[in-house]
């Protein structure tokens, strides 16, 4: 089996569930309160450890409670946290999530110790770069700390898998060479190729992200599966229907879960059903990392 690493986010997620979200200047009441282990990076590392990947992860948390609770999290799943960095003097990264009756979620964040997660912390554990076979990173650390670590990633000859979230524009355009699977829905794919969510039908973004160099681009469409582009040729995928509790990591999952899959010699479109399948899974939970199922889950699904 090919080893896994995750450069990204570690965050402690504060999960309110209500009926919808307020308007400006309305107050509602919730009806729960969850904390839990979140983060893009720490959600895909927690879930390609639970579906039975090799897996370590670099990033960084607090000298605090929460980051505590962060390193232990993923280690009960069996990753590799012994390079996680703790930055003294700074709070663990926070996301407040509000999830509606549907599912559906929104989520600000609070960055903390992640903007720690720089080229000097990437050299320091070059060593970690240079044993992994597939690299797998987000946006909810510094972009140049991405580019670096893909440039360096490309240069060693290793699988780069990228989940461009939360979705910026002006990506530097050396970081699309450098991509051998991106990840992006259709509003992401747009901000990225264009700035605006909505600039670039389907086929016209799929055509200039080709063009810019990504060799694979996985669009997740939600209900509507996820659309596979391999050079010149297309296919969907479709999704895995699902009565949906909280979406919140969904995505996480599903890429953690392709990971593995490609980790362990399946072919790209076998790690993407493989992905729509563990996904479908999760979503019928609440929590990000607590919403992961394990292998044997996703076989029964």
């Amino acid at each position: 089996m090919k080893k896994i690493l995750v450069i990204g986010s570690l965050n402690m997620d504060i999960s309110l569930r209500l009926g919808r979200v307020p308007e400006a200047g309305e107050t509602l009441t919730a009806e729960n309160l969850l904390i839990s282990p979140g983060g893009k990076g720490a959600n895909q590392a927690y879930a390609a450890g639970k579906l039975g990947g090799n897996v370590a992860m670099l990033g960084a948390v607090g000298d605090d409670l929460y980051g505590r609770e962060l390193q232990a999290g993923l280690a009960s799943a069996g990753v590799d946290v012994s390079r996680l960095r703790r930055a003294a003097g700074v709070p663990s990264g926070t996301a407040v999530i509000l999830v509606e009756k549907s599912g559906e979620n929104r989520i600000v964040l609070v960055p903390g110790a992640n903007a720690c997660v720089d080229r000097e912390y990437i050299d320091r554990n070059m060593d970690m770069l240079e044993r992994c076979d597939i690299l797998l990173m987000q946006l909810e650390i510094p972009l140049d700390t991405v580019l670096y670590a893909a440039r360096k990633a490309r240069m060693l000859g290793k699988t780069v898998i990228l989940d461009p979230a939360p979705a910026v524009s002006g990506i530097p355009q050396e970081l699309w060479p450098c991509v051998d699977y991106i990840k992006p829905n259709e509003t992401e794919l747009n901000i990225l190729l264009t700035g605006t969510a909505d600039g670039l039908s389907l086929r016209e973004a799929l055509d200039m992200a080709g063009r810019l160099g990504v060799k694979n681009i996985w669009v997740s469409m939600g209900k509507n599966g996820v659309c596979v582009r391999s050079g010149d040729t297309e296919k969907w995928i479709p999704a895995v229907p699902a009565e949906a509790v909280d979406t919140t990591a969904a995505g996480d999952c599903f890429l953690a879960a392709a990971a593995v899959a490609l980790s362990k010699g399946k072919t790209p479109e076998e790690a993407v059903v493989y992905g729509t399948r563990a996904a479908a899974v999760a979503v019928t939970r609440p929590g990000a990392q607590s919403s992961v199922p394990s292998a044997s889950e996703v076989e029964e699904s």
